[in-house]
């Protein structure tokens, strides 16, 4: 199975995978892990919660891992356990997660290849930036007879 890790600061992608779950429902969840270095924890500890995360997964798990911040400590040390488990090779590592994206690779990956799905997650991921602008256009009282 290929999973989707989601990896944060905090509790960031805990809440980006519920929100997902509002989109994709609650089966496609079933192959999303949301792990978060938690405020004050020291690197060594999360290493441990992750490195037992990693020993209840099936030996064939495969996975695409969406971070906040590429060089961070929750990235570098998930990277860490996943080539100790013989998995980095074969994962794609993507930064900056944001929702778009997030839906994006949940959505594509049962059925994109890693090269394909990186298109499609960078696409939607700078495509979802956008400045949100109010309409300009006033309507008066007179106006609405016109609508």
């Amino acid at each position: 199975m290929k999973y989707l890790l989601l990896v944060s600061h905090g509790d960031f992608s805990i809440g980006l995978k519920q929100t997902l779950s509002m989109f994709a429902g609650d089966d496609a969840l079933k192959s999303v892990i949301a792990v978060g270095l938690k405020p004050g924890e020291a690197a060594a500890t999360f290493n441990t919660r992750f490195e037992a995360l990693m020993r209840t997964l099936p030996e064939t798990a495969s996975f695409v891992v969406l971070a906040d911040i590429v060089g961070g400590s929750p990235l570098t040390t998930v990277c860490n356990v996943l080539n100790d488990h013989g998995k980095l090779a074969n994962a794609l590592i993507l930064g900056g997660m944001n929702f778009p994206m997030a839906l994006a690779v949940l959505m594509g990956k049962g059925t994109m290849s890693n090269a394909a799905l990186k298109e499609k997650a960078l696409s939607e991921a700078t495509g979802g930036i956008k400045e949100f602008q109010m309409p300009t256009t006033i309507y008066s009282e007179d106006d609405e007879d016109d609508i």
